[in-house]
């Protein structure tokens, strides 16, 4: 497995190495000797894992959890192909306010390690296109958080007019200035004292 920082602080991309022969393919999506060389420590205690499958198309983001508790993720694609972003919304992170995605499919089962704080939002390239997640924290939707993936300050590589499918959550979401001026952003400096609580 290799691995490769993003350009938000603390975010990763994994590729790890895919083994095919005569009967299919054998893949470790996460290995933690790689994942603790590379970010610093070891992967947080999974709290819950999640599935989706998406449409062609489909917009899902840009989302966030209220810190604390703050969540981590760390996401791949077993099956289509999406385009994963992760946004720096931790209002006094070094790269606050930049983006960077990965394209994650089942070829090369690249993995996207999200900190604590992020915002997250991923676009399905490709009908019934599954991601897969393992959370440092537990879904409480009291606590869940959205911005506007339209947002044109942000300029997110998403699918052209017309052709995103969003929900109705997320087309009413805040723009990133909105929700700054709101105070609805997490600090950098509490997201990392969170990460540092979760990882230990």
């Amino acid at each position: 497995m290799t691995s490769r920082p993003l350009a938000v602080t603390g975010a990763y991309e994994f590729t790890p190495r895919v083994f095919p022969d005569e009967r299919g393919i054998f893949v470790a999506p996460f290995q933690e000797p790689v994942f603790a060389e590379a970010v610093g420590h070891a992967l947080f205690p999974v709290a819950q894992s999640n599935h989706s499958r998406s449409r062609r198309g489909v917009v899902r983001g840009i989302h966030y959890t209220v810190t604390p508790p703050g969540t981590a993720k760390y996401v791949y694609c077993p099956i289509g192909r999406a385009i994963d972003i992760v946004v720096d919304i931790r209002v006094g992170s070094p790269t606050f306010g930049k983006w960077d995605s990965v394209v994650l499919d089942p070829e090369d089962f690249r993995a996207a390690y999200l900190p604590v704080g992020v915002g997250h939002a991923f676009v399905a390239l490709e009908d019934d296109t599954v991601m897969s997640y393992l959370l440092s924290d537990s879904y409480v939707a009291g606590n869940e958080l959205a911005l506007s993936p339209t947002d044109p300050d942000l300029g997110l590589p998403l699918p052209e007019v017309g052709e995103a499918i969003l929900s109705a959550r997320d087309l009413a979401a805040p723009t990133f200035a909105e929700a700054q001026e709101r105070g609805l952003l997490p600090s950098y400096e509490r997201c990392m004292e969170i990460q540092e609580e979760k990882c230990r």
